[in-house]
């Protein structure tokens, strides 16, 4: 009775089967030829099936809750790192090697903001006004 299938069934699908488990607990002389197909086999697969369903719910949970803890760790080290690195750049100074040595830029390295110069005010390449 193994099925090789490893798809889920559909809710439709679940759903008729379990209202034919229901129905079949109202037949009260149901005999079937072959015992695989007996209300006992079939109520024992049918609280497995339940059991099956508890304990995946129970798995999903766990895994939201597992998930949850992981993002609150990640930004509470993130937020701790970014501290670090404020602390550093106070008590060590923004050009020092101890920020360097964190990842950051010294403030000498940076590239300085050319200054722009207007059309009016400013002098040609001759040192005369333009």
């Amino acid at each position: 009775m193994a099925n090789p299938n490893k798809a889920r069934m559909s809710p439709q699908h679940l759903k008729a089967d379990e209202d034919t488990y229901r129905a079949l607990k109202g037949i009260p002389h149901y005999q079937p030829y072959k015992d695989d197909y007996s209300f006992p086999a079939v109520s024992a697969a049918y609280h497995k099936l339940n059991a099956a369903h508890e304990a995946e719910l129970h798995a999903r949970h766990t895994h939201a809750a597992t998930r949850d803890a992981l993002i609150a760790a990640q930004h509470d080290f993130h937020e701790l790192i970014l501290g670090v690195k404020s602390q550093v750049r106070a008590i060590y100074g923004p050009d020092s090697d101890e920020l360097a040595a964190l990842g950051l830029k010294k403030k000498s390295e940076r590239k300085g903001r050319g200054k722009a110069t207007g059309k009016s005010g400013g002098k040609s390449s001759d040192g005369t006004a333009a």
